[in-house]
């Protein structure tokens, strides 16, 4: 079991003071839960995010029409 503080004169690649070199790939942190993360669920689409894409779109399309008859002299 490693801790979660490691010595830093003990770790490769620190410089004094505990810089990383330039190039170089810190090293990890240790974690105090590593191996007992749950499993994430899965990212499943529902109608919400596509209802509210389709609700933008027709607000931007009236929007436009609106511009244009006001342009035209409609409005």
């Amino acid at each position: 079991m490693s801790s979660p503080d490691p010595d830093p004169s003990d770790t490769p690649g620190l410089e004094p003071g505990g810089g990383v070199p330039v190039g170089d790939t810190p090293p990890g942190e240790a974690s105090t839960t590593e191996g007992l993360s749950t499993r994430q669920p899965t990212a499943r689409g529902d109608g919400g995010n596509r209802l509210a894409l389709v609700l933008i779109g027709i607000v931007v399309v009236l929007v436009v029409l609106f511009g244009v008859g006001y342009v035209i002299g409609l409005f």
